[in-house]
């Protein structure tokens, strides 16, 4: 009997065990395919399958089972120095005693407060192996939006590095990440505390926060994979290989640089972090590190891109070592500055689109970025992907409607009990509209609210937005709604020239002319020297001209 003629609960069961068979078989596939399933040493498989049997599938898993594995190799390089697996494994065993001596865990929640260096990672695993919950502050978050965080999530302790340690309300016992005295995090690695570590700890839960620009951000919480099938996914896409340095400069508070940082861990990877990004800095660590992959956010190929200029040679690298994957997520990838990385740096670029909510949804490799420049690209292995009309049934190719997914890694909702997203037989909502092309690649018109009715006509920003950013003499743009008392609401464009650029506000007007609707075009066209935007790249609409009438 077909599992779909089975009674409800037998059916759910069988679908179920039937996805988790072939989650794993795709997982183990992908893991041999990329060098992390090979021959193990068999004193080495006891630490390893004590590692996965204690932490289940998670960061402190990783770095633990790399221990076992290999605990000679380098785990995180940044500013400071380096650590090995094995250092990092003792140091996190203090900070997690510590931890349970201040009554952080069981049960208490963490906010970590910092920039990509060491003491991040250290934490995210020291909370994991004393089954403590983690809260990835936003480095931008304002002092009133870290108060509503501190009190929404009961923060117990935030660990700070010393610029942020100000912004820290009242409550909540502060680690700093400087120096080594009291209070600091190099005291807790040094001197632990006179608990022994639990052999199977409470389920430590990793809380990111949405990235509104106003209000408290939400806390979205991460699921905990039951199996590596999640990891598969991702790895069916981008070919990661087990062992090869991995700089991560997407922020390790966003969903992204801790994708990053799970995937590199997963590899027995060496993690470079940076304090802050810098174009030179990143390409001299490239070099230096020999980093084969690099998980960055569009914006930062942006800075990377100005900071090399033209040139005569086609290569931008700062030495001879090339890598093979540059990633990115986080927010819009202009098809302009896809193209104009690639033909600076090669084929090596790769973009997920996703969110903090449903994880992934579509990744474009080189080949669909060259073919179908702007495009979001296709679901990967596991991931199901549909558009999805006013009547909530599936639309064909190229009919634009409502996007929804569906994979290997759900929402586990909000920790504020707040209203979760659009479902439709599974599937979540992005939120965002947009059309599969007959290929299977998916491409953005933007997102669903964004869309304005100016004098009865419907008005998506994306694809204005779009063309004006790929005109030449155009830098960056962003194109939104403002209140219009004729029309209902109007387009206004924020445009930053590009260096010797003369462009004015009718020829703007006219890119969009010549080739939109007359409704499209931009009534009003500001000029700033740079768009406000978040560590992610996301442009911070609240402090654009015209957004507070």
């Amino acid at each position: 009997m077909a599992p779909s003629s089975m009674p409800g609960s037998i059916a759910d069961a069988a679908r179920s065990a039937l996805e988790i068979g072939t989650g794993t078989a795709r997982a183990a596939i992908a893991l041999t395919r990329s060098g992390v399933v090979r021959p193990i040493r068999p004193e080495r498989l006891y630490g390893m399958g004590r590692a996965l049997a204690r932490y289940g599938y998670s960061v402190t898993a990783a770095f633990c089972v790399g221990a076992a594995r290999h605990p000679y190799r380098l785990a995180v390089v940044d500013d400071d120095g380096v650590l090995t697996y094995a250092e990092l494994d003792a140091r996190t065993d203090r900070i997690a005693q510590a931890l349970l001596a201040s009554g952080a865990a069981p049960g208490g929640a963490v906010g970590i407060l910092c920039r990509n260096h060491r003491a991040p990672v250290e934490v995210m695993v020291a909370a994991g192996k004393a089954g403590a919950d983690v809260v990835l502050l936003n480095t931008g978050l304002s002092p009133e939006q870290l108060r509503g965080v501190t009190e929404q999530q009961k923060l117990h302790t935030v660990v700070t590095d010393p610029d942020f340690a100000e912004l820290v309300p009242d409550g909540p016992r502060i680690v700093r990440t400087d120096g080594d005295g009291p209070g600091t995090l190099e005291e807790m690695a040094s001197s632990g505390g006179p608990r022994e570590l639990p052999f199977k700890p409470e389920r430590s839960r990793m809380i990111v926060l949405t990235s509104g620009t106003t209000g408290t951000p939400k806390g979205a919480k991460r699921p905990h994979p039951s199996s590596l099938a999640p990891a598969a996914s991702i790895l069916s896409a981008i070919p990661l290989q087990a062992g090869e340095p991995v700089l991560i400069s997407a922020p390790l508070f966003h969903t992204w640089g801790n994708a990053a940082l799970m995937l590199a861990s997963l590899h027995g990877s060496t993690v470079v972090l940076q304090r802050r990004f810098e174009p030179q800095a990143f390409l001299d660590v490239v070099e230096r590190r020999r980093c084969t992959t690099i998980f960055a956010v569009p914006v930062m190929l942006q800075r990377v891109l100005e900071h090399v200029g033209d040139g005569n040679d086609r290569d931008g690298w700062a030495g001879p070592h090339r890598p093979r994957i540059v990633a990115v997520s986080g927010s819009a990838l202009p098809a302009g500055q896809a193209l104009g990385f690639m033909d600076r740096f090669g084929d090596c670029l790769y973009n997920l689109y996703g969110s903090t909510e449903v994880s992934w949804v579509s990744i474009a490799g080189p080949a669909d970025l060259r073919d179908a420049p702007g495009t979001a690209g296709r679901a990967p292995a596991g991931t199901t992907l549909i558009i999805l009309g006013d009547d909530d049934r599936p639309v064909g190719p190229d009919v634009e409607g409502r996007v929804f997914v569906g994979n290997d890694l759900p929402f586990d909702g909000y920790t504020g009990g707040e209203s979760s997203l659009e479902e439709r037989d599974g599937l979540l909502g992005t939120g965002d509209v947009g059309h599969l092309d007959d290929r299977g690649r998916l491409h953005l018109t933007g997102r669903a609210d964004d869309m304005i009715v100016s004098g009865g006509e419907n008005v998506h920003p994306g694809p204005v937005e779009d063309l004006i950013a790929n005109a030449e003499g155009v830098r960056e743009v962003a194109v939104l709604g403002v209140p219009d008392e004729k029309f209902g609401q109007r387009l206004a464009a924020y445009v930053v020239r590009a260096d010797g650029a003369s462009l004015d506000e009718d020829a703007v007007r006219d890119l969009v002319r010549g080739d939109l609707a007359k409704f499209a075009v931009p009534r009003d066209v500001h000029f700033l020297d740079e768009l406000p935007r978040n560590q992610t790249g996301k442009v911070l609409r609240a402090e654009l001209p015209g957004q507070d009438q």
